[in-house]
């Protein structure tokens, strides 16, 4: 089928930026992601991922990790899964 219809969205110019330079590391273009999507809503009949407003612990941690607080860093998985209790 020949691909004729054509979709116009207003968005955030620094958020535009921000995708093309994600999906351009991926090595596909804002046309082919948005086919993407669009497959996907169309398997899933409905968003393709969960929408939802996160609770206030989510929202706290979320937070405290975009400013770089109590993160932690490991130098392996098994590291990491010390750290988590797991071995």
């Amino acid at each position: 089928m020949a691909k004729t219809a054509m979709i116009r969205a207003r968005i955030e110019p620094e958020l535009k930026e921000e995708v093309e330079a994600v999906l351009d590391k991926l090595g596909i273009s804002v046309s082919e992601a948005m086919a993407m999507f669009f497959k996907q809503v169309r398997y899933y009949n409905g968003m393709p991922f969960d929408v939802r407003i996160p609770n206030q612990a989510t929202l706290r941690t979320m937070k405290k990790t975009n400013a770089g607080k109590e993160l932690t860093q490991h130098e392996s998985l098994g590291a990491l899964r010390k750290h988590l209790g797991f071995e």
